[in-house]
Protein backbone atom coordinates (compact mmCIF):
# COMPACT_ATOMS: atom_id res chain seq x y z
CA UNK A 1 0.00 0.00 0.00
CA UNK A 2 1.38 3.39 -1.02
CA UNK A 3 2.12 5.66 1.92
CA UNK A 4 0.72 9.21 1.67
CA UNK A 5 3.16 12.03 1.11
CA UNK A 6 4.36 13.76 4.25
CA UNK A 7 4.42 17.55 4.32
CA UNK A 8 5.85 20.10 6.73
CA UNK A 9 3.58 22.93 7.84
CA UNK A 10 4.49 26.34 9.21
CA UNK A 11 2.69 29.39 10.57
CA UNK A 12 4.16 32.85 11.01
CA UNK A 13 1.72 34.02 13.68
CA UNK A 14 1.82 37.81 13.69
CA UNK A 15 -0.21 40.48 15.38
CA UNK A 16 -1.64 41.60 12.03
CA UNK A 17 -1.71 38.42 9.93
CA UNK A 18 -1.12 34.69 10.26
CA UNK A 19 0.93 33.44 7.29
CA UNK A 20 0.50 29.72 6.70
CA UNK A 21 2.67 27.52 4.50
CA UNK A 22 3.05 23.93 3.37
CA UNK A 23 6.46 22.58 2.37
CA UNK A 24 7.98 19.35 1.11
CA UNK A 25 10.40 17.38 3.26
CA UNK A 26 13.32 19.55 2.10
CA UNK A 27 11.60 22.68 3.43
CA UNK A 28 10.66 24.06 -0.02
CA UNK A 29 7.38 26.02 0.13
CA UNK A 30 4.69 24.61 -2.16
CA UNK A 31 1.62 26.48 -0.89
CA UNK A 32 0.97 29.50 1.30
CA UNK A 33 -1.90 31.69 2.43
CA UNK A 34 -2.40 34.67 4.71
CA UNK A 35 -5.23 35.34 7.17
CA UNK A 36 -6.00 38.49 9.14
CA UNK A 37 -5.40 38.09 12.87
CA UNK A 38 -8.94 38.17 14.25
CA UNK A 39 -10.17 36.39 17.37
CA UNK A 40 -8.23 33.21 18.25
CA UNK A 41 -10.91 30.66 17.28
CA UNK A 42 -11.61 32.20 13.87
CA UNK A 43 -7.94 32.72 13.03
CA UNK A 44 -6.71 29.32 14.19
CA UNK A 45 -9.52 27.39 12.49
CA UNK A 46 -8.89 29.22 9.21
CA UNK A 47 -5.20 28.28 9.35
CA UNK A 48 -5.90 24.65 10.26
CA UNK A 49 -8.48 24.31 7.46
CA UNK A 50 -6.07 25.72 4.89
CA UNK A 51 -3.15 23.49 5.91
CA UNK A 52 -5.32 20.38 6.06
CA UNK A 53 -6.83 21.07 2.63
CA UNK A 54 -3.50 22.02 1.03
CA UNK A 55 -1.96 18.72 2.12
CA UNK A 56 -5.00 16.66 1.08
CA UNK A 57 -5.18 18.29 -2.37
CA UNK A 58 -1.60 17.16 -2.97
CA UNK A 59 -2.26 13.61 -1.94
CA UNK A 60 -0.58 13.79 1.44
CA UNK A 61 -0.82 14.70 5.09
CA UNK A 62 0.96 16.95 7.55
CA UNK A 63 3.84 15.40 9.49
CA UNK A 64 4.55 18.28 11.86
CA UNK A 65 3.79 21.96 12.35
CA UNK A 66 6.13 24.76 13.37
CA UNK A 67 4.79 28.06 14.68
CA UNK A 68 6.81 31.27 14.84
CA UNK A 69 4.59 33.43 17.04
CA UNK A 70 4.24 36.99 18.22
CA UNK A 71 4.94 37.32 21.91
CA UNK A 72 5.35 37.20 24.69
CA UNK A 73 4.97 33.44 24.35
CA UNK A 74 6.13 30.48 26.44
CA UNK A 75 8.84 28.78 24.33
CA UNK A 76 10.15 26.39 26.99
CA UNK A 77 9.38 22.80 25.87
CA UNK A 78 9.63 21.65 29.50
CA UNK A 79 7.01 24.12 30.68
CA UNK A 80 3.44 23.07 31.35
CA UNK A 81 2.27 26.09 29.37
CA UNK A 82 4.63 25.63 26.41
CA UNK A 83 3.16 27.32 23.35
CA UNK A 84 0.93 29.69 25.32
CA UNK A 85 0.74 33.38 24.45
CA UNK A 86 1.29 35.29 27.67
CA UNK A 87 0.20 38.80 28.70
CA UNK A 88 -0.18 40.51 25.32
CA UNK A 89 -1.96 43.74 24.38
CA UNK A 90 -3.56 41.83 21.46
CA UNK A 91 -7.22 41.54 22.60
CA UNK A 92 -8.38 38.00 23.29
CA UNK A 93 -5.04 36.29 22.75
CA UNK A 94 -3.57 36.25 26.26
CA UNK A 95 -3.61 32.67 27.54
CA UNK A 96 -4.19 31.10 24.11
CA UNK A 97 -2.18 27.86 23.87
CA UNK A 98 -1.22 27.57 20.19
CA UNK A 99 0.48 24.21 20.62
CA UNK A 100 -2.45 22.46 22.29
CA UNK A 101 -5.08 23.97 19.99
CA UNK A 102 -3.31 23.13 16.73
CA UNK A 103 -2.34 19.66 17.93
CA UNK A 104 -6.01 19.02 18.67
CA UNK A 105 -7.19 20.33 15.29
CA UNK A 106 -4.51 18.73 13.12
CA UNK A 107 -3.44 15.72 15.20
CA UNK A 108 0.26 16.40 14.55
CA UNK A 109 3.17 17.44 16.79
CA UNK A 110 3.54 21.21 17.08
CA UNK A 111 6.71 23.17 17.89
CA UNK A 112 6.62 26.82 18.93
CA UNK A 113 9.14 29.65 19.06
CA UNK A 114 8.97 33.41 18.63
CA UNK A 115 8.42 35.00 15.24
CA UNK A 116 11.82 36.69 15.35
CA UNK A 117 13.63 33.52 16.45
CA UNK A 118 11.98 31.69 13.59
CA UNK A 119 12.97 34.34 11.07
CA UNK A 120 16.52 34.37 12.42
CA UNK A 121 16.80 30.58 12.12
CA UNK A 122 15.72 30.79 8.47
CA UNK A 123 18.28 33.51 7.75
CA UNK A 124 21.03 31.56 9.53
CA UNK A 125 20.14 28.44 7.57
CA UNK A 126 20.30 29.80 4.04
CA UNK A 127 19.73 33.55 4.15
CA UNK A 128 21.50 36.80 4.93
CA UNK A 129 23.10 35.45 8.13
CA UNK A 130 24.30 32.14 6.69
CA UNK A 131 27.92 31.44 7.64
CA UNK A 132 27.94 33.85 10.58
CA UNK A 133 28.62 32.88 14.18
CA UNK A 134 26.42 35.59 15.67
CA UNK A 135 23.44 37.49 14.33
CA UNK A 136 20.26 39.29 15.30
CA UNK A 137 16.92 39.67 13.59
CA UNK A 138 14.81 42.71 14.48
CA UNK A 139 11.24 43.11 13.29
CA UNK A 140 9.54 46.51 13.25
CA UNK A 141 5.82 46.08 12.70
CA UNK A 142 2.76 45.92 14.94
CA UNK A 143 5.29 45.38 17.71
CA UNK A 144 9.07 45.27 17.90
CA UNK A 145 11.03 42.16 18.75
CA UNK A 146 14.48 40.70 18.33
CA UNK A 147 15.91 37.23 18.01
CA UNK A 148 19.59 36.93 18.90
CA UNK A 149 21.98 34.08 18.06
CA UNK A 150 25.32 33.95 19.87
CA UNK A 151 27.66 31.29 21.16
CA UNK A 152 26.01 28.58 19.09
CA UNK A 153 22.49 29.10 20.41
CA UNK A 154 19.52 31.43 20.54
CA UNK A 155 19.90 33.89 23.40
CA UNK A 156 17.44 33.75 26.27
CA UNK A 157 16.49 30.08 26.08
CA UNK A 158 14.38 28.59 27.59
CA UNK A 159 12.71 32.01 27.43
CA UNK A 160 13.22 34.71 24.81
CA UNK A 161 14.38 38.33 24.67
CA UNK A 162 11.83 41.13 25.00
CA UNK A 163 14.04 43.59 23.18
CA UNK A 164 11.14 45.74 21.99
CA UNK A 165 10.67 47.03 25.52
CA UNK A 166 14.14 48.43 26.13
CA UNK A 167 14.26 52.14 26.88
CA UNK A 168 15.78 54.53 24.35
CA UNK A 169 16.86 58.16 24.55
CA UNK A 170 14.20 60.58 23.38
CA UNK A 171 14.72 62.28 20.03
CA UNK A 172 14.88 66.03 20.70
CA UNK A 173 12.03 66.71 18.26
CA UNK A 174 9.70 63.97 19.52
CA UNK A 175 7.10 64.74 22.19
CA UNK A 176 4.87 61.72 21.46
CA UNK A 177 3.64 60.11 24.70
CA UNK A 178 4.25 56.58 23.44
CA UNK A 179 2.01 53.74 22.28
CA UNK A 180 3.05 50.86 24.55
CA UNK A 181 0.25 49.91 26.95
CA UNK A 182 2.83 48.71 29.47
CA UNK A 183 5.74 51.19 29.24
CA UNK A 184 4.49 54.10 27.10
CA UNK A 185 7.73 55.31 25.53
CA UNK A 186 9.89 52.19 25.29
CA UNK A 187 11.37 51.28 21.88
CA UNK A 188 8.12 49.61 20.79
CA UNK A 189 6.07 52.51 22.15
CA UNK A 190 8.03 54.98 20.04
CA UNK A 191 9.07 53.09 16.90
CA UNK A 192 6.48 50.40 16.15
CA UNK A 193 4.12 50.81 13.21
CA UNK A 194 1.16 51.87 15.40
CA UNK A 195 3.33 54.45 17.18
CA UNK A 196 4.65 55.81 13.87
CA UNK A 197 1.20 56.01 12.32
CA UNK A 198 -0.37 57.62 15.40
CA UNK A 199 1.80 60.71 15.14
CA UNK A 200 2.89 60.90 11.48
CA UNK A 201 0.06 59.23 9.54
CA UNK A 202 0.14 56.45 6.96
CA UNK A 203 3.80 55.56 6.27
CA UNK A 204 2.98 54.85 2.61
CA UNK A 205 1.77 58.43 2.16
CA UNK A 206 4.84 60.17 3.63
CA UNK A 207 7.67 61.52 1.44
CA UNK A 208 11.09 60.13 2.24
CA UNK A 209 12.30 63.51 3.53
CA UNK A 210 9.53 63.69 6.16
CA UNK A 211 10.94 64.25 9.63
CA UNK A 212 9.15 61.16 10.91
CA UNK A 213 11.56 58.90 9.06
CA UNK A 214 14.58 60.55 10.71
CA UNK A 215 13.01 60.17 14.14
CA UNK A 216 12.21 56.50 13.45
CA UNK A 217 15.73 55.88 12.13
CA UNK A 218 17.21 57.41 15.28
CA UNK A 219 15.33 55.00 17.55
CA UNK A 220 16.17 52.00 15.39
CA UNK A 221 19.81 53.06 15.20
CA UNK A 222 19.86 53.17 19.00
CA UNK A 223 18.43 49.63 19.01
CA UNK A 224 21.16 48.44 16.64
CA UNK A 225 23.82 50.17 18.73
CA UNK A 226 22.57 48.42 21.88
CA UNK A 227 22.65 45.05 20.10
CA UNK A 228 26.10 45.72 18.71
CA UNK A 229 27.59 46.69 22.06
CA UNK A 230 25.88 43.88 23.98
CA UNK A 231 26.33 40.89 21.65
CA UNK A 232 28.75 42.00 18.90
CA UNK A 233 26.69 40.32 16.14
CA UNK A 234 28.16 39.91 12.68
CA UNK A 235 24.79 40.76 11.17
CA UNK A 236 21.71 42.72 12.33
CA UNK A 237 18.82 41.99 9.99
CA UNK A 238 15.94 44.47 9.94
CA UNK A 239 12.51 43.20 8.88
CA UNK A 240 8.85 44.03 9.38
CA UNK A 241 6.35 46.38 7.81
CA UNK A 242 8.09 49.70 8.43
CA UNK A 243 11.29 48.35 6.87
CA UNK A 244 9.45 48.07 3.55
CA UNK A 245 10.12 51.80 3.06
CA UNK A 246 13.07 51.65 0.62
CA UNK A 247 14.90 54.61 2.13
CA UNK A 248 14.77 53.73 5.83
CA UNK A 249 17.73 51.33 5.93
CA UNK A 250 20.20 53.98 4.72
CA UNK A 251 18.89 56.41 7.35
CA UNK A 252 19.36 53.83 10.12
CA UNK A 253 22.92 53.09 8.99
CA UNK A 254 23.78 56.78 8.86
CA UNK A 255 22.43 57.48 12.34
CA UNK A 256 24.14 54.36 13.69
CA UNK A 257 27.47 55.75 12.50
CA UNK A 258 26.67 59.08 14.16
CA UNK A 259 25.83 57.34 17.43
CA UNK A 260 29.00 55.24 17.38
CA UNK A 261 31.22 58.32 17.43
CA UNK A 262 34.05 56.20 16.03
CA UNK A 263 34.12 54.05 19.18
CA UNK A 264 34.22 50.68 17.40
CA UNK A 265 36.27 51.97 14.46
CA UNK A 266 33.45 51.10 12.07
CA UNK A 267 33.16 52.73 8.66
CA UNK A 268 30.32 52.98 6.16
CA UNK A 269 31.27 49.74 4.43
CA UNK A 270 31.34 47.71 7.62
CA UNK A 271 28.03 49.19 8.80
CA UNK A 272 26.43 48.39 5.43
CA UNK A 273 27.41 44.75 6.02
CA UNK A 274 26.37 44.76 9.68
CA UNK A 275 22.89 46.27 9.29
CA UNK A 276 21.06 44.63 6.41
CA UNK A 277 17.74 43.38 5.13
CA UNK A 278 16.75 39.71 5.46
CA UNK A 279 17.30 37.65 2.33
CA UNK A 280 13.95 35.89 2.72
CA UNK A 281 12.00 39.14 3.01
CA UNK A 282 8.38 38.72 4.06
CA UNK A 283 8.74 34.91 4.09
CA UNK A 284 11.48 34.83 6.74
CA UNK A 285 9.15 34.07 9.65
CA UNK A 286 7.20 31.47 7.67
CA UNK A 287 10.36 29.70 6.50
CA UNK A 288 11.57 29.81 10.10
CA UNK A 289 8.37 28.07 11.18
CA UNK A 290 8.93 25.42 8.50
CA UNK A 291 12.48 25.07 9.79
CA UNK A 292 11.10 24.38 13.30
CA UNK A 293 8.83 21.67 11.89
CA UNK A 294 11.67 20.17 9.86
CA UNK A 295 14.12 20.12 12.78
CA UNK A 296 11.63 18.14 14.82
Amino acid sequence: MTQPLKFLAGIDAGGTTFKCGLADDSGHLIAKERFQTADPQQTIEACADFLRSAASERGGEIASLGIASFGPVDVDPKSGSYGTILNTPKPGWSGENLKVTFETLLNVPVFVDTDVNGALLAELNDGAAAGTNSAAYVTIGTGIGAGIYSGGKLVGKPQHPEFGHIMVARHTDDDFAGACSFHSDCLEGLASAPAFTARFGDPKALPQDHQGWSILANYLAQACWSLSLSFRPERILMGGGLMLAPHILAKIRSQYLDLSGGYLSEDQQSVDILIARPAHGDDAGLLGAIFLARQS
